[in-house]
């Protein structure tokens, strides 16, 4: 099993700036895709930014050029910098882990952030 421990979210004005962090650990595999998805009040989740073992990534539309995910192998800990914040963006940010092929993927537990305009 994997486990995912978040931190970083809190309140911030619009135009402001956020770091999240997620590490990992337990049974990881070696190849593997981490990252962010968010979920806002009466909305379904949706995928905020992913990244790969090999640094590969994927962003959201609506984040590119204002988001920026990062991650540490060694660490086994991702990043999701956030920077222009805008109200639009206040979600439950959670983490997710999964195996580059197969099973075995986690969920964090979430972490929220609030953008005030």
């Amino acid at each position: 099993q994997v486990q995912l421990v978040e931190s970083g979210g809190g309140l911030v004005q619009a135009g402001g700036s956020l770091r999240l962090s997620c590490a990992a650990s337990g049974s990881i595999f070696s190849s593997n895709v981490m990252g962010w998805y968010r979920q806002a009040p009466g909305k379904q989740r949706e995928l905020v930014a992913t990244i790969t073992t090999g640094g590969t990534t994927n962003y959201l539309s609506s984040v590119k050029g204002r988001f920026t995910i990062a991650r540490d192998n060694a660490k086994n800990t991702v990043y999701l910098q956030m920077n222009s914040l805008k109200p639009e963006d206040t979600a439950v940010y959670v983490c997710n882990y999964r195996p580059t092929w197969g099973p075995g993927g986690a969920w964090g537990q979430g972490t929220q952030v609030t953008v005030s305009s």
